[in-house]
Order: C-alpha cells, then sequence, then structure tokens
C-alpha cells in the first residue's frame, strides 16, 4: 500500500486563535476517505492548511513522501494536489471551456490524462454548454465545471469541500455517481460532506472532527454499526 497523504499533530491558528488541535489522518494512493463534523468545527480550515493556503502553525504534512506543511499554495498544487472550493468559485465570465482549459496540466503521468474531451465524457452537459459563461449556468453545472476544473489539472488527491451542497436531488445523485466513477477509475478523494449514508457507500475511511479535533476515524462498515455517533458529532 502507497501512502499518497499523511497527516500527524496538525495545529492551525489565525491570529491569536487556535483552530486545530493535533489532526491527524492517511490516505492510502487510489483511497477515498472523508472529513466530518458539523459546520465550523474545522474541516474546511484543515483542507485549506493541506493545500497551504493557511499554513499549518505546528505538526506535519506528507504528501506524496515530501513534507509540505511549509510549502507555498502553488507549489503543493504543482505537486497534485486540487481542490473544489466550497461556493465553486469558478470564473463567471470565462466560457464553460474557458475555464476547463485555463487549469490543463499533466501532472499526473497517466495514460489516460484528462482531457477536455474526458471531462465532458464524465460531464456531458458541459459539453451542451461548452460556449456558455459561468454565470450562465446552474449551481449543479457549476459543480460539475468546479470538478472538471480541478481534474483538468489530473490530481494524484482530490479534495471536494461541500461536495453537494446547495444542490437539487437529481443533481446531487449525478454528482455521487461522478465520484463513484472517478474512484473506479483510482482516483484518491477527500470529500467533506453531510450526507453521510452516500458517504458511507462512496469512502473507505471515515475522519470525525470535532472543535479541531479528531474524535474518531474508523471504516464505513464501523461508521455504519455506530448511528450515535451521526447524531452526536454530525446531527443527522
Amino acid at each position: 500500500m502507497t501512502i499518497l497523504l499523511e497527516v500527524e499533530g496538525l495545529e492551525t491558528c489565525y491570529g491569536s486563535s487556535q483552530v486545530l488541535f493535533g489532526i491527524h489522518l492517511r490516505m492510502a494512493a487510489g483511497e477515498v476517505a472523508t472529513l466530518l463534523g458539523r459546520n465550523g468545527m474545522g474541516k474546511t480550515t484543515t483542507v485549506r492548511s493541506l493545500l497551504g493556503m493557511t499554513p499549518a502553525s505546528a505538526g506535519r504534512v506528507r504528501f506524496r513522501g515530501e513534507r509540505i506543511e511549509h510549502l507555498a499554495a502553488d507549489r503543493i498544487a504543482r505537486m497534485g494536489m486540487a481542490v473544489v472550493p466550497e461556493g465553486r468559485q469558478i470564473f463567471a465570465n470565462l466560457t464553460v471551456q474557458e475555464n476547463l482549459q485555463a487549469f490543463a496540466a499533466n501532472r499526473n503521468a497517466s495514460e489516460n490524462p484528462w482531457s477536455l474531451d474526458r471531462v465532458y465524457q464524465l460531464f456531458p452537459r458541459l459539453a451542451e454548454r461548452s460556449r456558455n459563461p459561468g454565470n450562465r449556468l446552474s449551481g449543479g453545472e457549476q459543480q460539475m465545471l468546479a470538478i472538471g476544473r480541478a481534474l483538468m489539472t489530473n490530481p494524484h488527491l482530490l479534495i471536494l469541500d461541500e461536495a453537494t451542497e446547495g444542490l437539487a436531488p437529481l443533481i446531487r445523485e449525478e454528482i455521487w455517481q461522478c465520484l463513484a466513477a472517478l474512484r473506479a477509475q483510482g482516483q484518491a478523494i477527500l470529500v467533506i460532506d453531510k450526507y453521510v449514508k452516500r458517504l458511507m457507500a462512496l469512502a473507505d475511511q471515515h475522519t470525525l472532527i470535532e472543535r479541531g479535533q479528531v474524535v474518531w476515524q474508523g471504516s464505513s462498515a464501523q461508521l455504519e454499526a455506530q448511528p450515535a455517533l451521526w447524531q452526536r458529532y454530525i446531527g443527522v
């Protein structure tokens, strides 16, 4: 088993306020993992620290065997870590195709790298709207575009912050099917979302965070066997 991401004792502060207190996490190549917890408990800050956007104040982060906790965000991105951010943050004035092309980079030496055609095969709706500007897309289409844009970097690790937040049920189902297809292709994925039952079907392992600390880690089978955890730490 090749370890892709290893986080040990991660601590992060905003000014004088400490937000993360010793986060630990390990992911293998090709694995799907989740970060679970109520709003404001440190999930997004964890992601920002992994990406170098909010530097860690203590702890170690190894990605593909290299220490990255003190690297700049652009360097970490070039190493093959990509994010679908909360709120999507697509370029509203660029077309779908321009949004995708702006992020094209073959950083992963894959025999089948992500390209426009491959993204359009995954999301046919984007192909239909390839000339539409981002601000003319629905929320679900914007999320598809944000995922496609991240995939165009050919990442070793794809991170989704609030993967299906605010989406209609049918669109949400399309996103889950997309993530399942990516998993089947061997894409490593770290997901933040609140739909625990769907995440249990998708992910190999789960990490529950409460007030900036890891309170539980385990497999989907272990999480399914402890529904009281959902109510206590996630509220579902």
